[in-house]
């Protein structure tokens, strides 16, 4: 077996020290201690469940979006109430987790009173991963969706250049003594950030995740990032693609129609837009009694017969959550490249550099 190289020898570090670190960068970057605070925990969270692609690695592309001024790291979203139970977030191109994390707040604030609730998010950023909304969605008892448009990576069914964004529907409902239902998928054969992160570890992607400038399949992710990705289920996923932006970007008064801007070009604001509802899930039985349901069907889902060669059967969202535990016991793993690229950020506003576990 074959010695790991200098770029794939994994370091771990604590969620602890992982969050402190976030936080500190973000604040010698101008960003105030509550929405740091925001931003690090959704970060943080997505390295936790295994989402290496949208986790604590974005800092360096989000500070240089900073630095360029298209992404305010000192603006304060607002709020606007159009009815009872539909409201409206404009972020004022503050970072999508803040605004989105308002615009959630709000909406459970909406349904535990009239059962549902429902807010637009306009002039935002990338939000990282749509999980940690469903998840704050949960610790609230409430079911949701969450959608978003993003920047320009997928062909529509039929054409040939990137027009839609592999941009992510995710939704949640909570179960009682077995795990809640979390899903969080795009409508590509793999998330965008998969093929920055082969990028960024020098490792190829497979062949079927996308095409490079000419039209071919390619395993070289640099090459893949010239061309397009591949939507999942050939038109369906370019349907869903289309889907997203309607909800998230026509809806909400953000870009749409491939004018969403790529959370790696700093070169003007991204203007991303999300669509956030949250709903009780006693508006037709008891909460108990939904619960059982639920736990039913989780049963149903793990236990059901298993094809050739399946060890397991898992339902939606309990592989991350699997990750989620180990890695809270044995720390995140990141590669020496991205340790690197994280403490050449702390060291441009002189914070700490990241603490890496002992003995690992």
């Amino acid at each position: 077996m074959a010695a790991p190289t200098q770029e794939s020898t994994k370091h771990h570090v604590s969620p602890s020290d992982a969050t402190t670190f976030v936080q500190s960068v973000l604040e010698g970057n101008g960003v105030s201690k509550e929405h740091s605070a925001i931003v690090a925990k959704c970060l943080v969270a997505a390295d936790l469940r295994g989402v290496d692609t949208h986790g604590i690695n974005r800092i360096p592309s989000y500070m240089a979006r900073i630095r360029q001024g298209v992404l305010d790291a000192k603006a304060q979203p607002t709020l606007t109430e159009t009815t009872p139970v539909i409201g409206q977030v404009d972020a004022h191109n503050s970072f999508g987790f803040v605004a989105a994390h308002m615009g959630m707040q709000k909406a459970c604030e909406m349904a535990r009173v009239y059962g549902i609730g429902m807010v637009s998010v306009k002039h935002s950023n990338h939000f990282g991963m749509s999980a940690w909304l469903v998840q704050q969605a949960l610790d609230e008892g409430m079911m949701s969706l969450v959608f978003t448009n993003s920047s320009p990576a997928l062909p529509v069914w039929g054409g040939k250049e990137k027009l839609m964004g592999v941009s992510p529907l995710a939704c949640g409902a909570p179960g009682g003594e077995k795990p809640p239902f979390i899903l969080d998928m795009a409508p590509s054969v793999a998330a965008r950030g998969k093929i920055y992160k082969a990028l960024r570890r020098g490792e190829k992607i497979p062949g079927d995740w996308a095409l490079d400038a000419e039209g071919k399949q390619t395993d070289d992710p640099a090459e893949a990032l010239k061309g397009v990705m591949l939507p999942m289920g050939g038109p369906k996923g370019s349907a869903l693609s289309v889907m997203m932006d309607v909800f998230s970007g026509v809806l909400s008064g953000s870009a749409f129609a491939g004018h969403v801007t790529n959370p790696y070009d700093p070169s003007k604001p991204a203007d991303v837009g999300h669509f956030l509802i949250a709903l009780k899930p006693d508006l037709f039985m008891s909460m108990d009694e939904f619960k059982e349901r639920m736990d039913y069907l989780y049963q149903r889902v793990v236990s059901c017969d298993k094809m050739a060669g399946v060890d397991r059967i898992y339902f939606p969202g309990e592989i991350e959550q699997i990750a989620e535990q180990t890695r809270k016991s044995d720390g995140i793993p990141y590669v020496d490249a991205e340790i690197k690229a994280l403490n050449g950020e702390a060291d441009k506003v002189g914070a700490e550099h990241i603490r890496v576990m002992s003995g690992r």
